[in-house]
Parts: structure tokens; C-alpha cells; sequence
């Protein structure tokens, strides 16, 4: 194998004027394809960076033969993570390599991967590519490529969000409960909480803190694993409204399980077999349409809570993620949300009038002795303006 290289001048100038350059070279001899790299701004950068690329394809180097398939392979034995995880990831990456695995790192391009992406239903492109730009952003920290080929003029935007479907009603939530039986509650303690499907089945007595108020989330059960919850946000504390006490009422007393929503055997569930059997069925039997998926139950929490004027910020830390995927996902929902917040703000504006200096103008605010010294008062009457004691301000409006 010989590498070969030349460097020159482009006719493309930069802002100052000044001539740009560029280096182009071959992998494999004259045989092979002539890559090209430009917009250096003099021919010594363009010149130290052809030496360093060539450096790095000596014959038997690993950048002049290694393949993306056997660089994907490389990966995914160092890659530290969940089985699940992996397994899936190695999935989305067989995308990339049964059509580009052949190709050599050193000479993979954007023009590739584009062509590449658009092979990949849609339903799981953006995923794809995001593997694969996971895998060749190593490449580039390990320096066996200089830019990620998956990144440069590679588009990949996010795919459009399942449709959401939350309940219209308590009485629509409780009318499915009803014909679920002993598992009633627990989808009434679900939109009543906004957990996950995964956290939901996780759940165990003792995380529940009556006296307190809240379910302490702390873990999480999904592909027949328990797992602790994924971030900071996911671990958290959920306050318990009426209706949530009300469904752990009603449920039966178990000895034989340390869980709070069990399996007819005192198990955990598995949310494709409720799904199947359970809680699609019911629904059909009480005419739900279209039906609801089981984290629907999620994004009805989510719609209610700010119906009832929720803070944005609240919310986010009762469901366990950020303000943005708040935003994003279930903010839209909350149809009337812009007339709630106006008629909050009109029945503050009709209670007390507020000037400027956050004070009463049918009853200006006297300060107190221990907040505002005596010269200062007569400093501020003789300047015009009016005094205000910062303590009793604060006080009164400390649950704003």
C-alpha cells in the first residue's frame, strides 16, 4: 500500500482575501479514490495536516485497512452498558454496517451516509444514524479519522412524536378501572401520578409515605429486569392528590408480595401481556376510540396538571424529566392553558392594583422599625418616593 499527497492552492478566498488551500491524497495508490480537505488558511497548515493524515495511514496502520464493520465490532465489545441497551444499539448499528460495513473508515463519506440513511425506514432513520454518529465520534477522539462523515452535511432531524391520546375525563379513567378489576387502582393511581409503565410496576409498599403525601420513585422494572431509575430527575418524590389515596384504598391487602401492584401470583407484570390482556380489551369493551396506550395514562396527568395551572417547573420534577420535553410533549395538550394563565393574571390585577414598586395603591405599606431606620424614611419622603418595608413584601407574597 502507498499513500501519496499534494497540496494547493483553491480559488475560494477567505474574508480577508487571502487565497485558501487544500490537500488532497489517495489511500490505495492510483487505483484508489482521491480524497480532498480544504479551507486551510495557508499552504504550511495545509501541509502539516496532509503529514499528519498520511502519518496515520502508514502501510499496516489500522486507519489505512480498518473497516466501519470492524470498527462497529470494536465498539460494541468496549461499550459498557444495560444488555438491553447494547443489544439494541448493535440492531441499529447492523443497519449501517450490511450496507457501508466494507468501507474503510479513512475513505467513508457524507455523501455515503446520506445515501445510506435514506435506505432506513423512517420509523427508525433517526435512531440509526444517531448510532452510527455515536460509533464514528469514538473514531474521531481515538484519531482514526478526522471528522465525523455522519455529522458534515448530514442532516437528521428527529422524528415526528407518536400521536398522544390522554382521557378526557376522571369518569372516561374510572369507566376502564371499573372492568379491570384488581387492577382498577393501579391505572387510577397512574393518571392520578404520571409514573412510566416501568416505574408504575416497580412500585412497592413501602414506597408509599402516607404521612408525607408523596411515592417515592426509586426504581424501575421493564424487559423482565429491575433496574434503579436512569437520572437525577427520574429519581424522585410524587405528591399524592385525593383520588390517588382514594385507589390505594381500594386495594386488597397482600402479604405474600412486597409489591404495590402485583401479578395475580404477587409477581411483577409485564406490560405486554397487561396490554394484551387487559387493557386493550377493556377498553374496546367500554368504547374508548381510539384507544389509549397504557403510558397515556402519563401524558393525561400531564394534561390535567396544567389545565389546573400547574407550574411548568413543578411538574417536570413530579414526572421525573425536563422543562423542555415538558414543553415539547404535553404542553401543546393543555388547550386552554393561555386563557388560564390570563384569567390568573386578571383576577390578581381586579384583587390589588401594582405599581411599579410592588405596592398597594389603596394602601401603602408602613415599614417597620427594625427594616427601615428613622433617617432613612425622611430621606426617602424628602426624595418623593414612598417606602417599602422588604420583609412584609416578601411575606405576602411568598406563595406566588
Amino acid at each position: 500500500m502507498f499513500q501519496q499527497g499534494q497540496v494547493f492552492k483553491l480559488k475560494a478566498r477567505c474574508a480577508d482575501g487571502e487565497p485558501l488551500w487544500a490537500y488532497r491524497y489517495r489511500v490505495a495508490g492510483r487505483g484508489s479514490a482521491r480524497l480532498q480537505v480544504g479551507g486551510f488558511s495557508s499552504r504550511a497548515e495545509a501541509q502539516r495536516a496532509l503529514q499528519n493524515k498520511l502519518a496515520r495511514l502508514v502501510p499496516g496502520g489500522r486507519s489505512a485497512t480498518l473497516t466501519l464493520g470492524e470498527w462497529v465490532e470494536e465498539y460494541l465489545e468496549a461499550h459498557q452498558g444495560e444488555r438491553v441497551t447494547v443489544a439494541k444499539l448493535r440492531w441499529l448499528l447492523g443497519k449501517a454496517t450490511a450496507e457501508l460495513g466494507e468501507v474503510r473508515l479513512a475513505e467513508l463519506s457524507p455523501e455515503q451516509v446520506c445515501v445510506w440513511r435514506l435506505t432506513v425506514p423512517e420509523g427508525h432513520r433517526f435512531e440509526a444514524t444517531q448510532a452510527l454518529r455515536q460509533v464514528l465520534n469514538r473514531a474521531v477522539a481515538w484519531k482514526l479519522i478526522d471528522e465525523n462523515p455522519a455529522k458534515r452535511g448530514v442532516p437528521n432531524p428527529g422524528r415526528r412524536c407518536r400521536e398522544q391520546r390522554p382521557f378526557d375525563s376522571w369518569a372516561q379513567i374510572r369507566s376502564v378501572a371499573e372492568r379491570l378489576g384488581m387492577f382498577g387502582p393501579m391505572v387510577v393511581f397512574a393518571a392520578a401520578t404520571g409514573l412510566r409503565p416501568s416505574e408504575l410496576f416497580a412500585l412497592e409498599q413501602g414506597d408509599v409515605d402516607r404521612a408525607a403525601g408523596v411515592v417515592q420513585i426509586r426504581r424501575a422494572y421493564a424487559n423482565g429486569r429491575v433496574k434503579q431509575t436512569k437520572t437525577r430527575l427520574s429519581r424522585r418524590a410524587v405528591p399524592l392528590q385525593a383520588i390517588a389515596l382514594e385507589a390505594l384504598d381500594q386495594l386488597r391487602s397482600r402479604e405474600d408480595s412486597p409489591l404495590l401492584f402485583p401479578n395475580a401470583r404477587g409477581g411483577y407484570l409485564d406490560f405486554r401481556n397487561f396490554n394484551r390482556r387487559h387493557w386493550k380489551p377493556v377498553q374496546k369493551a367500554v368504547g374508548i376510540e381510539p384507544l389509549r396506550d397504557l403510558y397515556d395514562l402519563r401524558h393525561t396527568y400531564a394534561t390535567f396538571a396544567l389545565r389546573a395551572g400547574v407550574p411548568v417547573f413543578a411538574l417536570s420534577r413530579f414526572m421525573g424529566t425536563s422543562i423542555a420535553m415538558i414543553d415539547l410533549h404535553y404542553g401543546h395538550l393543555a388547550v386552554d392553558s393561555y386563557q388560564h394563565a390570563v384569567s390568573l393574571l386578571d383576577a390578581l390585577a381586579l384583587e390589588r392594583a401594582v405599581d411599579a414598586g410592588w405596592t398597594s395603591a389603596r394602601r401603602p405599606a408602613k415599614p417597620h422599625s427594625d427594616t427601615v431606620s428613622r433617617p432613612h424614611r425622611r430621606r426617602l419622603s424628602a426624595g418623593g418616593g414612598r417606602s417599602v418595608d422588604v420583609k412584609t413584601r416578601s411575606r405576602r407574597y411568598q406563595g406566588s
